[in-house]
């Protein structure tokens, strides 16, 4: 079970990561912490894991080739194709992600078109 304290560390651990990538913000939406870039929303910490905007494609392959890459699904709803979860129980495991995270930052960049 999660504490507030483990919860904002883990979102400052989080922003860490995001935040220093080319023109990335921070904000909050509905209940969920997010981050944009050009005003589009391209990840966002759901649960114990963070939620990426992707290609259809890619976020299918993704669902397929990795064990902790998941549907999408804040508070229970359902949510489009182009939205994955990724699951680490270790925040730092995310720097692994990486490039995941510059491609769905790329993707909502081009207005989600590719």
């Amino acid at each position: 079970m999660s504490t507030d304290n483990t919860k904002s560390s883990r979102k400052a651990q989080i922003d860490a990561l995001l935040l220093k990538l080319p023109g990335v913000s921070a904000r909050k939406i509905n209940a969920l912490d997010a981050y944009f870039v050009s005003d589009r929303m391209f990840a966002c910490i759901s649960g114990d894991g963070i939620g990426l905007r992707l290609p259809v494609a890619t976020a299918t392959e993704l669902q397929f080739s990795r064990d902790n890459i998941a549907p999408f699904q804040p508070g229970g709803m359902a949510s489009s194709r182009e939205w994955v979860q990724i699951n680490r129980a270790e925040v730092a495991e995310y720097e692994k992600d990486l490039e995941l995270f510059r491609a769905s930052l790329e993707f909502a960049k081009a207005g989600g078109s590719r």
